[in-house]
């Protein structure tokens, strides 16, 4: 059988590591199958936030350099905390970023959401992702044909009702390593996959439910905008 044409995918979060918790199973699957997969996280000023307000550059140089280790590009704006929301510079940074990375596939944060960053960069995204060629007025600017939300866990996403489920067990030692060398960094502790962060334990209990409820050992899922027969990649 001839290998499906090569994709690109843009996942879109708030923070460093929304991708990261969120959909880590699904973005290392398309990596190992030769997909391009960029990361594009809003915040990237962290030196409002305590835990890492001078460590901003390294944290940033780290979710880089574990992401690229996967196949994975992540890029950064240049928001920090609190200090940005849905208007017209916000939808252009986003828009620009879309007509260089021209994704087929996309994914951004669940609209509804208990944290205030996750929903300026959910509007945004909604606001963004299907109308950057009107917001840069150029005909060249290529958008995905295909978008789903994610949710960010239990803490932070409110009413989300999945209709797309991917079975990511193949993967998921990877992933929930990657989230677990992030978190590691951020407490300011050596990893230990033995001794699991917090982070990495809401995620696999997420991740066991998922599962559940499509037959597979861990799942992550997905909100698609437009209902179709598919597979993601």
């Amino acid at each position: 059988m001839a290998n499906a044409p090569r994709k690109t995918l843009l996942a879109i979060g708030a923070h460093y590591d929304d991708c990261v918790f969120g959909i880590p199973g699904i973005l290392l699957q398309a990596a190992l199958q030769n997909h391009r997969v960029v990361i594009l996280s809003l915040i990237g000023d962290y030196t409002n936030w305590p835990p890492a307000k001078t460590r901003a550059a390294e944290l940033k140089e780290l979710s880089q350099t574990l992401a690229h280790y996967h196949g994975i590009e992540h890029r950064f704006l240049n928001y920090a905390s609190g200090r940005f929301h849905l208007n017209e510079e916000s939808k252009r940074a986003v828009a620009e970023v879309i007509a260089d990375v021209q994704p087929d596939i996309a994914f951004a944060l669940w609209p509804d959401d208990r944290h205030a960053d996750h929903e300026a960069a959910a509007a945004i995204c909604k606001a963004t992702l299907r109308l950057a060629p009107r917001i840069l007025d150029s005909d060249k600017v290529k958008v995905p044909s295909r978008v789903y939300f994610y949710d960010n866990g239990p803490g932070h996403t409110i009413g989300f009702e999945p209709n797309t489920f991917v079975d990511v067990s193949d993967v998921w030692p990877t992933a929930m390593e990657w989230l677990g060398q992030l978190m590691a960094f951020v407490r300011q502790k050596p990893y230990d996959e033995a001794a699991p962060d917090a982070a990495v334990s809401a995620k696999t209990t997420l991740a066991h439910y998922r599962g559940a409820s499509c037959g597979a050992k861990y799942a992550e899922a997905l909100w698609a905008m437009e209902k179709r027969p598919t597979t993601l990649f």
